[in-house]
């Protein structure tokens, strides 16, 4: 009946998380110029992802796909010296982009590709994510299947499809034959898992006995993992367990508060609690971290403390719970419109089965309740980053509302809200994901030898956030009339420059679509507007 009940739970879960049913892989790619030879990016302003404040005016060059020089070229509000600047052979492709902004590429951290579920064909998830800068994704728990997402991987390091670089992280127990109950299995399955290819794990949880075999045999054999510590078993194996097992990364929030307890050892359930039920689960997770040891007392800053020398990383994917403090801001996001699928859109509606759409009765009460449960949250966040913690940025789109791409964006603006500076949320959107993947020496930051993954846009990303979203920003321009700013210009993955904005066409014409092929439109929920 034990293993009947452990495989029923994760089989459970991840089926409603990401469907194993494969959606249609990306076709071949169409879009993006280059690789050059020899790439000439002229007169940016660059962030270089470390931290390092904005220099500028800089040329970059690239050499196929590696950065090969960083050339200071001027002064602000002075002209350009030309002889000061690389030389442009015939047959080196030159851009002009004095006055831009140049980032690294950014890394999402938590990317699932979707599912059939949501009725997201690759190539819609890959160009959302593209179109605002992400180059690099870490698909965590391989909901289409490992060598799905493996094939993937392959076709994208080979820029045969218009696509992120991408690290599969296996769902613990997917492919066995028999739930896995003993040390002995999980250290055969974990061994398995990395003849196949996968670059790391996902677990959810699983008896004491297995989750130390597991984890610490993963570390072992080098590979890297990642964890959502579930209601259903972290009672008896919390974060501090995962991290001392080595645990690369925990996810969301879960099994942190619960290190965090002092006067108690489990949640405070209600009676009538029920995991199935969503709005049970979510309800009450709302009511976490006040149930926690209280922010900067010896016992909070003794768990830190420990999760700080243990070099863990903490992902904390903010914006997939924003519709709990904020259902309608959530739900009426502009961009759903034009760029939300209508499927994608009938699996976000409340409903009893699909996983994230627990709305049977969200109220006003769950809604506070979840405002403060991010303070607490949020407070343990930027101490820890403080403290020299890595945070990285992740997104878990394609759930409760949040859309690949802008949700990413959005979860930069709540790093920022966390009390992250504008320089601290991009090193965690670029440097600190390439480390969590152990890629630190290919990708995450402007540097001679690493890889050209850049984003590009004309506004300064450190004034305002939003201009990083496709939407762009409101602004008023000189006639008193509303304008759009922003948006990212071009995103350059392994040295090919795509135009991203066009890439924004490109998913709006599958949406369009998907709209006239099903006769439907975006309506919101039990309204018929």
């Amino acid at each position: 009946m034990k293993k009947r009940f452990l495989l029923l739970a994760i089989v459970g879960f991840l089926l409603s998380h990401s469907s194993f049913s494969q959606i249609d892989p990306a076709p071949n790619r169409s879009e993006g110029d280059g690789q050059y030879g020899r790439l000439i990016l002229r007169g940016v302003i660059l962030i270089d992802g470390t931290g390092a404040p904005p220099v500028g005016p800089v040329d970059i060059v690239v050499e196929k796909n590696k950065i090969a020089q960083i050339q200071v070229v001027g002064y602000p509000g002075l002209p350009i010296n030309d002889s000061r600047r690389p030389k442009a052979g015939p047959d080196d492709k030159v851009y002009e982009l004095e006055g831009h902004y140049l980032l690294p590429g950014f890394v999402d951290s938590h990317a699932h590709i979707g599912g059939r579920g949501q009725g997201t064909p690759a190539e819609y998830v890959f160009k959302l994510w593209l179109a605002h800068g992400v180059t690099t994704v870490r698909d965590p728990s391989a909901g289409n299947g490992l060598d799905w997402v493996l094939d993937q991987k392959k076709r994208s390091l080979a820029n045969e499809i218009t696509a992120p670089r991408i690290y599969a992280y296996t769902a613990f127990g997917q492919g066995a034959e028999t739930a896995i109950t003993t040390d002995e299995q999980a250290r055969a399955w974990v061994n398995d898992n990395a003849k196949k290819g996968a670059d790391g794990i996902k677990f959810f949880g699983a008896n004491p006995e297995v989750m130390e075999a597991a984890i610490s045999e993963n570390k072992k054999i080098g590979l890297r993992s990642a964890m959502h510590h579930q209601q259903l078993d972290v009672a008896r194996w919390n974060v501090l367990n995962s991290a001392r097992a080595g645990l690369t990364s925990m996810e969301h929030w879960y099994g942190l508060p619960e290190a965090l307890f002092e006067d108690r050892t489990i949640q405070d359930f209600r009676l009538d609690y029920n995991y199935q039920n969503e709005q049970h689960r979510f309800a009450e997770a709302g009511k976490l971290w006040k149930q926690a040891a209280k922010p900067g007392s010896e016992h909070w800053n003794k768990v830190m403390d420990e999760l700080l020398e243990l070099d863990f990383t903490l992902d904390p994917t903010f914006n997939i719970y924003e519709a709990n403090r904020d259902l309608m801001r959530a739900r009426t996001a502009e961009w759903h419109q034009a760029y939300t699928l209508p499927s994608l859109w009938r699996f976000y509606a409340p409903s009893r089965q699909s996983h994230g759409s627990y709305w049977f009765d969200w109220t006003t009460e769950e809604e506070v309740q979840w405002k403060e449960n991010y303070r607490l949250w949020m407070t343990f966040i930027n101490e820890y980053k403080n403290r020299g913690g890595r945070v990285t940025a992740g997104s878990d789109s394609g759930f409760i509302y949040q859309l690949y791409g802008f949700a990413y964006i959005r979860e930069l603006e709540l790093l920022r809200e966390a009390g992250f500076h504008p320089l601290e949320v991009l090193r965690s959107a670029t440097l600190a994901g390439a480390e969590l993947l152990g890629a630190e020496k290919e990708i995450g930051s402007v540097e001679v030898g690493k890889l050209a993954d850049f984003v590009i846009l004309e506004e300064n990303p450190l004034q305002n956030l939003k201009v990083l979203y496709g939407t762009g920003s409101i602004r008023i321009d000189e006639n008193n009339k509303p304008i759009r700013v922003g948006g990212v210009k071009y995103t350059v993955k392994d040295g090919i420059v795509y135009d991203a904005k066009k890439l924004l066409e490109d998913v709006k014409a599958i949406v369009d679509k998907q709209k006239e092929e099903e006769g439907v439109n975006i309506t919101q929920p039990g309204l018929n507007w």
